[in-house]
């Protein structure tokens, strides 16, 4: 249980490290923006993008949230990480940058199946379902 609580923590971690902070920090820089229009999206995009993956990042990292909240969170940075893989490999073809927004994906399904793995264990004995 104990290695179960160190990976989820490290994974979840990692995601909001890479998709809460540096997002919120980097937003308005000339690299981020000319990122965002190197794959075809208008500028009003980058904003947008970074509210939601700040406010999913804090969701996984937050732990008094809890239930739907948490799962929409992990599905919308899934459909981000998806998503990326997909426009880089459209715009450059198959590169490593296709590859990093797979391996946070690999980290986010970490964290997923952890996160699932602890909630079942905290739950009473008295409140399992029969």
């Amino acid at each position: 249980m104990k290695t179960t609580r160190i990976i989820y923590w490290i994974t979840t971690g990692i995601i909001f490290l890479w998709e809460g902070v540096m997002p919120a920090l980097t937003t308005y820089t000339e690299l981020a923006k000319e990122g965002i229009s190197h794959l075809g999206y208008p500028g009003y995009f980058l904003p947008l993008l970074t509210v939601f993956k700040v406010l999913g990042s804090l969701a996984l990292i937050l732990p008094m949230v809890k239930g739907p909240i948490k799962e929409w969170a992990y599905a919308g940075l899934g459909f981000v990480f998806i998503s990326a893989t997909v426009s880089h490999w459209a715009v450059d073809g198959f590169s490593a940058m296709v590859l990093f927004p797979v391996f946070f994906l690999g980290m986010l399904v970490i964290s997923h199946i952890t996160y699932h793995r602890l909630k079942d264990v905290s739950i009473p004995l008295d409140q399992v379902p029969a």
